[in-house]
């Protein structure tokens, strides 16, 4: 039997009243009764202070990787807190160009940039361009040349540490997709490459050991790796990526982000760089400002066996249960402070026995029909790795902050989801 829901997995303005929860002065049910369900909520205010910490933990140049969650909304949050917007395609590079961030301020990845997305990045004026093979940057320096530009190129670099996260989000391997190794000489022959290049301003490099990460000796390793290749060359930048690590479930505990930033930056020192260490969080800023609701639609029991709570969405707007074995809590709004007795696994409505949100959680014994049931830590790489499975519409999404509730993605519909055909 599980005792009330933790507390410090909710975000930082959750209040309570009477047993029903409100975020930023906001009833979660309320605001499920206006918007409907499912429904992401963000505390708009958790996620500035996440970037007030990171941009005070490591200075100009972190910048927010936006693949944890990206809008219009969020893009103007980020750039008027001051940070940079990491980008690894060209639909996130369209999409913050279209919310008017500083192309300055964009950090441009992806480990198979095509000639378009290369195109315009530099079209753009991009601040950074993070060069991941050697094809990209012959790509590149043509690119660059033919239009009479310089960008600046930071050079990915794989530093061999293993972690211990879903092999998934494992990057900073020798076996990887990603970057030039260390190990086998390709990072020192990528940078000589980019220091002499004619058309490259080589200003750093930067590593990604992956994500949902709580280790941080293996930072330090990655870190220790990285300044020992480049303290030799005097460059100006060294990146550490993102990748750490938040608590989704009770028993799990995180550093926070200027725990992170001491355990780089004290490796760094100990190895003799003096580089500007910058970094690129995501999760650690996005994760824990939302809760995501539900509809509870069945309650199913099977005697001996196990009580299925099926609810309104699912891995369409969920999918890392199913992709990563991802562990969540559940609770009910209107009774937050409850205990949770009732042994239950919370399942969606999607045509697959594998839709499972939560696979061993638990709620109060007097979950029903109609009820709403949240999951907190639910701000990143749920929305955003959405999709329409079974042609169900993704959700729509808030923004909460000083009692008020504005809607910066609205709640695609049927009519969306034939849009595209011809």
């Amino acid at each position: 039997m599980a005792a009330a829901l933790p507390w410090r997995l909710l975000p930082d303005s959750a209040t309570e009243a009477d047993g029903r929860l409100s975020l930023a002065g906001c009833d979660l049910e309320g605001l499920a009764s206006e918007f409907g369900t499912p429904l992401v909520v963000y505390d708009e205010d958790h996620l500035r202070a996440r970037c007030r910490e990171a941009l005070a933990a490591f200075g100009e140049g972190v910048s927010y990787a936006s693949k944890a969650f990206l809008c219009r909304a969020m893009a103007h949050l980020v750039a008027e807190e001051g940070l940079g917007l990491d980008v690894s395609t060209g639909g996130e590079l369209h999409a913050a160009l279209e919310a008017d961030f500083p192309p300055e301020r964009l950090v441009v990845h992806g480990n198979n940039k095509s000639l378009r997305e290369i195109g315009e990045a530099l079209a753009a004026g991009a601040g950074r361009i993070v060069v991941d093979s050697f094809d990209e940057m012959a790509r590149l320096e043509a690119l660059a040349a033919g239009r009479g530009v310089r960008p600046r190129v930071l050079i990915r670099v794989t530093p061999g540490v293993e972690v211990h996260t879903h092999h998934y989000v494992a990057t900073g391997g020798e076996d990887s997709k990603f970057g030039f190794t260390v190990r086998s000489g390709a990072a020192a022959e990528a940078v000589d490459r980019a220091r002499t290049s004619d058309v490259l301003d080589l200003l750093g490099v930067h590593a990604h050991i992956g994500s949902q990460v709580f280790s941080l000796d293996s930072f330090a390793e990655a870190v220790g790796v990285l300044a020992r290749f480049a303290a030799p060359l005097g460059l100006e930048e060294l990146s550490v990526g993102g990748g750490l690590g938040v608590a989704y479930v009770e028993g799990e505990r995180a550093a926070g982000i200027p725990e992170w930033a001491t355990a780089v930056r004290e490796a760094a020192e100990a190895a003799g760089l003096t580089a500007r260490i910058t970094a690129e969080p995501g999760r650690a800023i996005a994760a824990a400002a939302a809760v995501i609701l539900y509809e509870v639609g069945t309650v199913k029991e099977i005697p001996g066996v196990r009580t299925y709570v099926a609810v309104d969405g699912g891995m369409s707007d969920n999918p890392r249960p199913v992709l990563y074995g991802s562990g969540y809590e559940a609770f009910l709004p209107r009774a937050v402070r409850a205990e949770r007795p009732l042994s239950a696994r919370v399942v969606g409505k999607h045509c697959e026995s594998g839709d499972v949100l939560v696979s061993e959680g638990w709620l109060p014994s007097d979950v029903a029909v109609e009820d709403v049931l949240a999951m907190p830590v639910a701000g990143a790489y749920g929305y955003s790795m959405a999709s329409n499975y079974n042609k169900v519409p993704r959700p729509a999404v808030l923004f909460v902050h000083d009692g008020a509730a504005r809607l910066v993605i609205r709640r695609e519909t049927y009519a969306d989801l034939t849009r595209l055909d011809v």
